[in-house]
């Protein structure tokens, strides 16, 4: 079995005058999920093996403000960011060597994610919080498909 975690990014500012979507930071009570969602990883004993990430500064943040989780490896993933469900599948697909993989990105891509891999629709399924955390155990060496997995813990600040 092998472990994909969903962590959707901390609440982040608004964007300023001039800002892009991608430049927005977290906000102070983002900075504080995000902590708190790498201490409730911690207590849970979930090491990621790798973790990906989406270029957009709140994700970035999210990552850096987990603190210690003992992450294998970190790494920038440029196609997290406005992908569907469909692009996330094919990216947890490629790193199916990773026994527990963590995707840091947003909405609503990470929720119909869950609810995908979890009931094997993503139809109108709403309710990944900022820095909330989805833990999903999937078969060992097999594809992932609609319905696949099964949802073992979720968590929100």
């Amino acid at each position: 079995m092998r472990e994909l975690i969903l962590l959707r990014h901390a609440h982040a500012e608004s964007a300023s005058a001039g800002q892009g979507d991608r430049e927005r930071p977290l906000s102070a009570t983002g900075l504080q999920e995000a902590r708190d969602a790498g201490d409730w990883l911690r207590k849970q004993g979930l090491q990621p093996d790798r973790v990906l990430y989406s270029p957009a500064a709140r994700t970035r943040d999210t990552v850096l403000a987990l603190g210690e989780i003992g992450a294998g490896e970190l790494r920038e993933e440029a196609s997290i960011y406005d992908a569907s469900v469909g692009d996330l599948i094919a990216l947890a697909d490629t790193h199916r060597d990773a026994n527990r993989l963590l995707l840091v990105g947003h909405n609503p891509g990470l929720e119909q994610l869950a609810a995908l891999l979890h009931s094997g629709q993503s139809g109108d399924h709403r309710g990944m919080p900022p820095a909330g955390i989805a833990v999903l155990h999937l078969p060992a060496d097999v594809a992932i498909e609609p319905g696949i997995a099964t949802l073992a813990a979720f968590w929100w600040p």
